[in-house]
Parts: C-alpha cells; sequence; structure tokens
C-alpha cells in the first residue's frame, strides 16, 4: 500500500518556522514528508534537513519523495524522544528549527494491516514502530483490570473506562481477543445506547488511548520538549502540531514554564529564585486549520499548532 499522508496545517507551519536558507532543521516525525519536502525547498546547498520517524514504511516513503534533495536530506529511523542522541552520533548538536506533527497518519489508519482502526476488522497490532515488542494484542489480554481502566481513562478521557476494562476482562477469558473488530463490539456493548448515540464511534477513545500506551506517544512529548528547546540555536523554534487535549496540554504548559519558569510567589514584585526563561511563547493561542481545509481534510479539524522560539540572554520576567 503506498504511504500517504495529507500534511495539516502545511504553510501556517512552514511560515513559523521562519526557514533560513542555510539552517539546519529536524522533522521529528517525517511520515509523508509533506512538511519536509517544503523546509526542502526553501533550503541552499548549506541548509540540512533531518528526517526522523520509527515507521519503516514512512522512512521508504519519505527517500523516495525527498530523492531530489538527496544532498541535503539525513533521513534516520528511531523515536524522536530520542532525536539529539541521533544527532550527535552525526555531529550535530544545535539546530535551527524543529517540527513535530503528533499522531497517527493517515496511512497508518487507512492500511487496515497496521491494527489502528475500529473501522475494519483486523489483528490487534497498533506499533508505529514494527520493530517493538509491545502491541496492542499484549496490552488488551495482558494488563490487568486497573491497568486497563488507567489507560483507557488517562489516555482516551472515556467516562465509561470502569465498564470497558472490566468487559475486555471478561471476553478474554473466553478466548484471547485477536482483532480490532473484536476490541471495537466489546467497547460498543460497554457503552450505553444513549451514549452511544452522540460524538462519533464509541470505540474511538478507546482505540487512541491503547495507541497511545503502545507507542508510549505522551512519555515521549514530555520526555523530550525541554531537550529539544535546548539544541536550538538563539532564534530557533519548534513547531508542535497536536491532536487531542492531552497532547496540546503537554505542550502548552511546557512552553509556558521555558517562557516563565519563576516559581516565587505572585506577590513578589521581582524574582529571587533565578530562573532564567528560555525563550517567547509565539502563539499565546494555537494555530488552527482554516474552514477550507477542515472541509477538504476531516482529519486536521481537531488539529493545534504551538510556537516556541529560542532566546539567549533573557533575564526573569519580573526584572523587566
Amino acid at each position: 500500500m503506498e504511504f500517504s499522508h495529507k500534511s495539516v496545517l502545511l504553510s501556517e507551519t512552514i511560515e513559523q518556522l521562519k526557514i533560513r536558507a542555510d539552517g539546519i532543521y529536524v522533522d521529528g516525525t517525517l511520515g509523508g514528508a509533506g512538511h519536509s519536502l517544503e523546509i526542502c525547498r526553501r533550503l541552499n546547498d548549506h541548509g540540512r534537513l533531518i528526517g526522523i520517524d520509527q515507521d519503516g514504511e514512512a522512512i521508504e516513503a519519505a527517500e523516495h519523495r525527498l530523492a531530489s534533495y538527496k544532498d541535503r536530506v539525513t533521513i534516520l529511523r528511531g523515536n524522536y524522544r530520542n532525536m539529539f542522541d541521533m544527532l550527535g552520533e552525526i555531529g550535530i548538536e544545535k539546530v535551527d528549527g524543529i517540527l513535530l506533527d503528533l499522531g497517527v497518519s493517515s496511512h497508518q489508519l487507512d492500511d487496515a494491516g497496521r491494527g489502528f482502526t475500529y473501522r475494519t476488522d483486523a489483528p490487534l497490532d497498533m506499533r508505529m514502530d514494527q520493530r517493538q515488542a509491545l502491541s496492542a494484542y499484549d496490552v488488551v489480554n495482558n494488563y490487568g483490570k486497573e491497568e486497563l481502566f488507567r489507560v483507557i481513562r488517562d489516555y482516551g478521557e472515556e467516562k465509561f473506562a470502569g465498564n470497558i476494562a472490566r468487559n475486555i476482562c471478561l471476553e478474554r477469558e473466553k478466548k484471547p481477543i485477536e482483532t480490532t473488530g473484536e476490541l471495537a463490539e466489546i467497547v460498543k456493548a460497554s457503552i450505553p445506547a444513549r451514549a452511544r448515540a452522540s460524538g462519533g464511534h464509541p470505540a474511538k477513545r478507546t482505540f487512541q488511548a491503547i495507541r497511545i500506551e503502545v507507542n508510549g506517544e505522551l512519555d515521549a512529548l514530555k520526555d523530550s520538549l525541554d531537550t529539544m528547546i535546548g539544541h536550538l540555536t538563539d532564534g530557533g523554534r519548534i513547531c508542535v502540531i497536536t491532536f487531542h487535549s492531552l497532547e496540546d496540554r503537554i505542550v502548552k504548559d511546557t512552553f509556558r514554564r521555558n517562557d516563565d519558569p519563576c516559581i516565587c510567589p505572585p506577590q513578589f514584585p521581582v524574582c529571587v529564585c533565578g530562573r532564567i526563561p528560555t525563550g517567547d511563547v509565539i502563539t499565546r493561542k494555537p494555530i488552527i486549520p482554516s474552514q477550507e481545509e477542515m472541509e477538504a481534510n476531516p482529519r486536521s479539524k481537531s488539529a493545534k499548532l504551538r510556537v516556541f522560539e529560542r532566546k539567549y540572554g533573557l533575564h526573569p520576567r519580573r526584572q523587566r
């Protein structure tokens, strides 16, 4: 199956990156290389793009799509949480811009065999990196009831998480739950009919939660944003596109903390904790897709873009 993914907030992201023709840029979620292609078009022979993805199919597709820019492109396979370990191995310490386009790609959703979607019956998988051991099958069949409840409640924000976890455990006592279709039916039966009448497919939140658990998505984001900001050059920017509230909250809180890390009591007129901002939040409110983009690409409806710019030589905010 051809790897396809329609890049969300493409022009807005490229504009916010403030690309320098001779700069070094990292696309930490390379995917179909839609954003990366536009970055490459703005680089000269001294510029460089490093694309990172953990999905082997995405790597293959990106290599093909970026072939005409191969002299200025380096593609690495791995998780963006290890970005600067990977960049250190090729001699890069600082970069001028970083892009993260989070969540699952259109290709991964549309390829039924990957097991990401509840719309077709396929083996439970959901691994973005198919080299890893943990899959959705393992989570659904081996996690205890309380672990399942925590995952579905916290990552799916599902108010019927208790019912769903209990019914999963009851059904797998009869036989292993092996397919997306089987799981979707269990979830559907766990949610009252009145609640199923609105809000989209009843299994949507549970599938999201299990996918996040399988791929460690929120931990990767929490563990890496500060490091990425620390490796930006003066004036360098990080742009992050999120697709649900949990991701967006992590990005918003991290950017705000880097903009104003002071922990002094509010009544203190001057900062005495000495914590120095690392830069400025550029997007006080997130950038969202236009009405035209949402109509053309329904999957963009929940997208939010937040941007942070690294600045050196700043002082505590309350001394300004």
